[in-house]
């Protein structure tokens, strides 16, 4: 029987607590076993929109992993007890596993955005990582498919013997669509929506200190103001209400550092 990952809780939501090299372990062992997974990368407006939406808080709780993308996350979860994690961010995920795959003869296949986008992604992977194998590369449309197109969809993707489907459709699309096909898809879909267009070169990624710092998302806005600042106005300050919450509740209930890893995990 497989051992259950270990999860914090962050604002109501279960975030896997693994450092980042042990979660792409995790990822590649169930791509060579061809094992149907679900992967949620979890940032702040993930969370909140499973904290607005109960049947999206579902498939968070159905997930096989959820990694922490968004800094405010990591730091939650080792102000929470978990001092050794880190960020386990889509581009570093993506990245990691198009370098690992090939030694485990794990093929990847990249699911939805535009040809254009997928065509840019594949001219880059041959060149960063030319033993890697792209078992297949499919645009997908932004409108619900049809039970039908879903059929295809998956057929294409089990006879190119893909371990790993990279999917971009966007947060909540992608995650509600990879959970819809949860055993029925023998593959590892991960939800990466935005490290489609930035590995295609549409979209810059933020150096690494704005990064660390946390700021990535404003880095962001100023890339992509008019999509991005209402989405942020509604989540990030009831998002840091939230976090103050948890934490104020953990630390004055818990005075004990045993117990208060307890109470957070429970909360």
């Amino acid at each position: 029987m497989e051992t259950p990952l270990p999860l914090q809780t962050v604002i109501g939501s279960p975030v896997t607590a693994l450092p980042f090299k042990s979660q792409i372990e995790v990822l590649l062992d169930w791509a060579r076993a061809r094992s149907s997974r679900v992967v949620c990368v979890a940032n702040v407006h993930m969370l909140m929109e499973a904290k607005s939406n109960p049947n999206f808080a579902s498939v968070l709780f159905n997930a096989d992993l959820v990694t922490p993308d968004g800094m405010p996350l990591v730091w939650m979860m080792r102000l929470l007890g978990i001092h050794n994690q880190d960020r386990v961010a889509g581009m570093d995920i993506f990245t990691s596993l198009c370098e690992h795959a090939p030694k485990r003869n794990i093929s990847i296949f990249l699911l939805g955005s535009h040809e254009t986008i997928l065509s840019r992604m594949q001219q880059r992977l041959q060149s960063e990582f030319p033993d890697l194998k792209i078992a297949g590369a499919e645009p997908l449309p932004f409108r619900p498919l049809t039970p039908e197109e879903n059929e295809q969809v998956r057929e294409k993707i089990h006879a190119s013997g893909a371990g790993l489907v990279m999917v971009s459709l966007g947060c909540p699309k992608q995650e509600l669509w990879m959970t819809e096909q949860q055993g029925k898809l023998n593959a590892v879909m991960i939800g990466i929506g935005a490290v489609f267009p930035i590995y295609a070169g549409i979209h810059k990624r933020a150096p690494y200190w704005v990064r660390d710092l946390g700021f990535e998302w404003l880095y962001r806005l100023f890339q992509e103001p008019r999509r991005l600042w209402k989405r942020y106005a509604a989540t990030i300050p009831p998002f840091i209400y939230l976090a103050i919450k948890q934490i104020l509740s953990v630390y004055l209930k818990s005075p004990d550092g045993t117990e208060r890893k307890k109470a957070a995990c429970l909360d």
